[in-house]
């Protein structure tokens, strides 16, 4: 299994949180402030600089006014979805 933070399925997460991030009329400075976080949290995930983890990926979606449940279920049809048109089991490359 590769690194997940080189797949395709971690390019459409980080897609997603620009996405949510977007649609809450956020900026990255704003997502950072929400979160108490330093002003280049946002821009450092967003690139795949920095990777997230579960919590923080509430957290962010919290702060984006998302559901995080909702956004993780829809997030994973996403993939898999991805995954199966590819022949793929674990999100290649």
């Amino acid at each position: 299994m590769p690194k997940s933070t080189f797949t395709r399925g971690y390019e459409l997460f980080r897609a997603r949180l620009v996405e949510m991030r977007r649609a809450a009329g956020m900026s990255q400075r704003d997502l950072a402030a929400a979160l108490g976080r330093e002003h280049s949290f946002a821009g450092r995930t967003e690139l795949g600089e920095r990777r997230v983890d579960v919590v923080e990926f509430y957290w962010i979606c919290r702060a984006c006014g998302v559901d995080p449940a909702r956004a993780a279920a829809e997030l994973m049809r996403e993939i898999a979805t991805m995954e199966a048109r590819r022949g793929k089991r674990h999100g290649g490359r």
